[in-house]
């Protein structure tokens, strides 16, 4: 599948890291270096720009290794790209560490799937159908 995409950015256009990877990294495009201090959050942007084709969505996801080595996070992950979306892709991301964190221009920030979606429509009902599993909902099936 081929995407248009228009690239402000100083940056090369995202790629597959590896032939069986879901997510493209996106980078950080910034003209001065950003520090993110510990829960601070900020719109990072990437200088892409995206003509998805309809029935798809972008979303953007953490990167696992910024997470767990240093406590950065997209803050509403995932977080969603309509198709119908024109404007620059940029990402919110939070420290959830103690420590200050910088963000260079070029620093991979996060990732992004694209995932094919259906709209439906709801029909109004007055009863659902039983199942074994019932209202049985968080933590229902023990620890």
């Amino acid at each position: 599948m081929q995407i248009k995409v228009i690239n402000k950015s100083k940056n090369q256009l995202p790629e597959y890291k590896t032939p069986y990877s879901s997510g493209l990294d996106l980078c950080a495009d910034l003209d001065n270096d950003l520090i993110l201090r510990p829960l601070q959050r900020v719109l990072v942007p990437t200088g892409l720009f995206l003509e998805l084709p309809e029935g798809y969505e972008a979303q953007i996801r953490p990167r696992s290794g910024l997470a767990l080595k240093n406590g950065i996070t997209v803050l509403n992950s995932p977080g969603t790209i309509d198709a119908d979306y024109r404007g620059e892709i940029k990402v919110i991301l939070i420290n959830l560490s103690d420590s200050d964190f910088t963000i260079r221009s070029g620093d991979r920030i996060c990732q992004m799937v694209i995932q094919r979606f259906e709209h439906i429509e709801f029909l109004e009902v007055e009863n659902l159908n039983e199942s074994d599993r019932g209202e049985g909902g968080f933590g229902h099936t023990g620890v």
